[in-house]
């Protein structure tokens, strides 16, 4: 029964499912899937299923086909760092500046008051 499993899940053209298919431990060394593409340090940089991976699912109840995606490891682009995603800091000290006192006061100003809260309460009173 493996071995008819194996050929039913065999379509590495792509002409029986669309995209190219492989049953489980047969895909190609080129190919990945999402989770072991971010265990190299690796995420997909907009390229879609290159293949799929098909296998009968065990669970209890109704037999089911479950699927997985696969995406080539040479088009894959490194994970963007926790600094490439978050605001470099030279970006806010403009908006940290005061323009009033002309300090750096170590918050975002808040847009509605356009300065420091110091020089706002100076202002008000």
């Amino acid at each position: 029964m493996a071995s008819r499993t194996r050929t039913r899940f065999w379509d590495p053209s792509g002409h029986r499912y669309g995209i190219p298919t492989y049953p489980r431990k047969k895909v190609p060394p080129h190919l990945r899937t999402l989770r072991q593409l971010a265990a190299e340090g690796l995420r997909p940089g907009g390229q879609g299923p290159q293949a799929q991976v098909l296998w009968c699912s065990r669970l209890p109840g109704p037999p089911r086909v479950r699927a997985t995606y696969l995406y080539d490891v040479r088009f894959a682009l490194p994970k963007r760092s926790r600094r490439t995603r978050t605001t470099p800091p030279k970006v806010n000290t403009s908006r940290r500046t005061c323009s009033e006192c002309l300090t750096d006061v170590g918050y975002v100003l808040p847009r509605h008051l356009g300065v420091c809260l110091d020089c706002a309460e100076e202002a008000a009173a």
